[in-house]
């Protein structure tokens, strides 16, 4: 029986393409004036935690900036010679992130561990805290909007990227911490403890982005449920009797989907193309950004190697 795709891909959602750009654009805007207040800041304290959120905003910019080019990239329509598409670029910036982000950790934890072994007083820790305070403020609105176009798009690259401006607001808030600590109470140990906090769960972040970045390169299927609300979409059609054989995978903000439907044997091949036309459609009411290949046999005729949802 013969195979039928449907591809968005030729006809790109527009609408959410911009939003990605739009939301790669505005953390690399956020990150380079971070790194001007934390800069200011870091010079009148002389703190190591501060520094830390330094280096870390520093780092935010470069990843952002390998993001914002991957993504341009990634949104590129299917070519001759790329016919799934381009977004699989989407998660070499996932993992070009997690290099930034573990490099970052390892410079920090040996910053951190030199002030251990030499504590020294810090200055003017007021104005450190009041920068760290619009720090996060700035952080969470960039976030907020990061979640807002990744419920829209589901993008590897802004996900990754809002993992890593999420950390940043709890760093953020462990150097306030420990400015505190050194200024009220005088413990100066805690500006390099923090610090080094903040690297481990830097180095956990680094570890998830990675992670998910080499899935998607992997072509590692959907989540379970998923493909469980795929083979219901499938079968809730009256003419299909089962579906079997299904894979999926995603690149990108892009999911790829293919699946055999079982249908009666005797069926004309005009009304075999109306059915597998219709739940193609079904899915990908379900599936916005899908593409989908559907095979047709004849009821009974499953292959050995069948896969149900």
């Amino acid at each position: 029986m013969p195979q039928i795709s449907v591809s968005p891909l030729a006809s790109p959602n527009e609408a959410n393409h911009r939003l990605i750009r739009l939301a790669a654009q505005a953390s690399v805007a956020v990150a380079s004036l971070l790194i001007l207040a934390k800069l200011a800041a870091w010079l009148i304290t002389d703190s190591v935690s501060l520094l830390s959120a330094l280096i870390d905003s520093m780092l935010d910019v470069g990843a952002s900036l390998v993001n914002l080019i991957a993504i341009r990239h990634a949104l590129t329509p299917a070519d001759d010679e790329h016919r799934f598409g381009h977004g699989k670029a989407e998660a070499l910036a996932g993992l070009g992130q997690a290099a930034f982000v573990a490099g970052s950790a390892a410079f920090l934890l040996v910053q951190a561990g030199e002030r251990l072994l030499r504590p020294r007083p810090l200055d003017h820790p007021d104005i450190g805290i009041a920068v760290m305070v619009f720090s996060i403020a700035v952080t969470v609105a960039l976030v907020v909007f990061q979640k807002y176009v990744m419920r829209r798009t589901s993008s590897v690259a802004i996900s990754a990227d809002s993992l890593h401006y999420e950390t940043d607001i709890l760093a953020n808030a462990g150097v306030i911490v420990s400015l505190v600590l050194v200024s009220r109470f005088g413990w100066q140990a805690a500006d390099p403890l923090v610090a080094i906090a903040i690297v481990a769960y830097i180095f956990w972040s680094a570890w998830g982005i990675g992670a998910r970045a080499l899935h998607i390169l992997m072509d590692r299927e959907l989540p379970d449920a998923d493909r469980v609300k795929i083979a219901a979409v499938a079968r809730s059609h009256p003419a299909v009797r089962g579906v079997h054989d299904l894979k999926t995978r995603s690149s990108g903000s892009h999911v790829f989907i293919q699946l055999h439907l079982e249908l009666d044997g005797e069926m004309k091949l005009n009304d075999v193309h109306i059915v597998s036309e219709d739940v193609m459609k079904r899915i990908m009411a379900a599936y916005p950004n899908a593409e989908v290949i559907v095979h047709e046999d004849p009821e009974g005729v499953v292959e050995q190697r069948s896969v149900h949802g």
